[in-house]
């Protein structure tokens, strides 16, 4: 989803950070062989997602959603040097895919890969995270902020993916549309919350910065 001209879009592009040899090797192998490739960062979200890492310089960094690992691999360019990314899906049949490139990059030691539900998970992981990325089911992000809360300190940062929804957003709520629902919600949330500040930015299908006060 573009919210610029395809021609201004291209632009950006193209004065932003070249793409890693490594991450472009991954989207290449993620548009040949995995459904949904589409669900791919991106090259310009991916240095985004790189360069808010590189500012925080997180030590211990939560994924919610893998895919094939494309978003790990660029929010560990800032993790510090015994940092640990550990990241969650719910997809074993990518868990090989996502290895194969972690271990090629020089973050393999660092990450750690979960398979199953990220809301039975994380209670049992025992960091206190810097930067987080939601990235997974959408009617499930509110569930994610209640239970991240608790282990988040002041300066933390959220960041939040899809949260525009391709523009269903500020469309009229169809009936039975749970992740619309469940968006609108989150969204209210991050902005609301006393103990939360947030800035929605328009890149791609909408992210969501949000900082611990």
């Amino acid at each position: 989803m573009h919210f610029i001209s395809e021609k201004l879009d291209n632009y950006v592009i193209s004065h932003s950070q070249e793409e890693p040899e490594l991450l472009q090797e991954l989207s290449r192998e993620t548009w040949r062989k995995v459904l949904a490739p589409r669900m791919l960062s991106g090259h310009f979200q991916g240095r985004v997602l790189s360069m808010i890492s590189k500012l925080i310089n997180p030590k211990n960094i939560l994924e919610i959603g893998t895919y094939t690992g494309y978003s790990a691999l660029c929010l560990a360019e800032g993790m510090q040097s015994k940092g640990k990314l550990h990241t969650i899906d719910t997809n074993e049949e990518l868990y090989d895919l996502q290895r194969k490139y972690f271990n090629k990059s020089n973050y393999g030691d660092q990450i750690i890969q979960h398979v199953g539900n990220a809301l039975a998970i994380i209670p049992h992981l025992e960091e206190a995270f810097d930067l987080i990325f939601i990235d997974a089911d959408k009617q499930n992000y509110p569930n994610y902020l209640d239970i991240l809360l608790p282990k988040l300190k002041t300066g933390s940062v959220i960041l939040s993916d899809n949260v525009l929804w391709t523009g269903k957003v500020i469309e009229p709520l169809i009936k039975g549309d749970k992740d619309t629902e469940a968006l609108l919600k989150y969204n209210k949330m991050v902005n609301k919350h006393p103990q939360l500040e947030t800035v929605l930015l328009p890149i791609r299908d909408g992210l969501t910065i949000t900082r611990v006060k």
